[in-house]
């Protein structure tokens, strides 16, 4: 497949996806990280750290939903 041109794939069968909000991140693409020095308060970190071994994708998560909140306006 990998050697065939994209004009000879045969897609007819496969409809085109229009609507992206219910896709899962990070199954075939992941946003690029870049490492940060941060500064927050004990409990705060002692919370994160205590929900599972994730606590830095937990807070990215986090920081995210507020990102979108603030894009909305809300």
């Amino acid at each position: 497949m990998r050697r065939r041109p994209d004009v000879e794939l045969d897609l007819t069968d496969m409809p085109e996806v229009l609507n992206w909000a219910d896709a899962m991140r990070g199954k075939f693409y992941r946003p690029i990280k870049k490492p940060i020095s941060i500064r927050v308060d004990a409990d705060v970190l002692a919370w994160f750290k205590a929900q599972d071994g994730r606590y830095q994708a937990r807070m990215n998560e986090a920081l995210r939903e507020y990102m979108r909140q603030r894009r909305k306006g809300g």
